[in-house]
């Protein structure tokens, strides 16, 4: 046991963190391993969530300095994106009583499909840059704070809206996209984060195991990516985004389930 929690527990959820951490520098969509698997391990909810940003933020910021190293992140632009996710992040975290719930849960999985859809099909999905329709400061203001506050507020899927919008928007090609989701994630993981620690929801023993486990795989992760670029992101960011839809349609309670179910029964 370590500080009360079995030790044998905290193993096995530092290599699941290690597995999510990989798929999340490549693709995002590792919160689809690691909540589900914190709340097998008996965490409440909130708790899950809160531990998961913990481990979140460790990968996302071991893959940002993984892609810094190699030069695909514009530091002058970034971190003006950055700065605008995270605070927003935070104004997302303070609103998610007043937000309707019911809506982001019937939108999302629409969305989400939209973007496998687009990176399925899109002809420009390479490692080359294109001419970008926004500059990054019109983006830090309109952009990056509405994704930062949905992280905020929601979550899944923000790494693929972040994406989206670093390839359509700013014309980044796909290794540099990756980059600056990565950046932009950690952000507003951290900034969400702030909140669940001093509202004391986080379970630290499980989350800095995870952490450092989240830490390593990232490490993996982004090596693949860098290395093997639009080849392993183009096919492994269509899969995550489909099985993100599936994992918020095969809530019960979903709306958008439940209206569908509703034609099919005739209720």
């Amino acid at each position: 046991m370590i500080f009360g929690v079995d030790i044998t527990l905290v193993a096995g959820l530092f290599a699941v963190a290690v597995a999510a951490g990989c798929v999340d520098a490549i693709a995002g969509g590792g919160g689809l391993i690691t909540v589900p698997s914190l709340l097998l391990a008996g965490l409440d909810p909130v708790a899950a969530i809160a531990t998961n940003k913990l481990q979140g933020s460790a990968g996302a910021i071991s893959s940002t300095i993984a892609f810094a190293r190699r030069g695909h992140i514009h530091w002058p632009a970034a971190w003006k994106i950055a700065l605008s996710a995270g605070l927003a992040s935070i104004g997302g975290a303070l609103c998610v009583s007043l937000l309707p719930r019911p809506v982001l849960d019937a939108a999302v999985p629409i969305l989400l499909v939209g973007i496998a859809l687009y990176f399925a099909f899109a002809k420009r999905m390479s490692s080359e840059d294109a001419a970008a329709r926004l500059t990054p400061g019109i983006f830090a203001l309109t952009v990056a704070p509405v994704v930062g506050f949905y992280d905020g507020v929601f979550g899944p899927g923000a790494g693929a809206f972040y994406m989206i919008g670093f390839v359509t928007l700013l014309g980044l090609g796909v290794v540099r996209a990756t980059a600056h989701t990565k950046l932009a994630n950690a952000a507003s993981n951290l900034g969400s984060l702030a909140l669940f620690a001093i509202g004391g929801h986080v379970v630290w023993v499980i989350g800095i195991a995870m952490a450092f486990g989240a830490f390593l795989g990232a490490q993996i992760g982004s090596a693949l990516a860098i290395r093997l670029g639009a080849r392993l992101i183009r096919p492994l960011l269509v899969t995550i985004a489909c099985a993100m839809a599936l994992r918020l349609l095969s809530n019960p309670e979903n709306p958008l389930r439940r209206a569908v179910m509703g034609v099919f029964t005739g209720g």
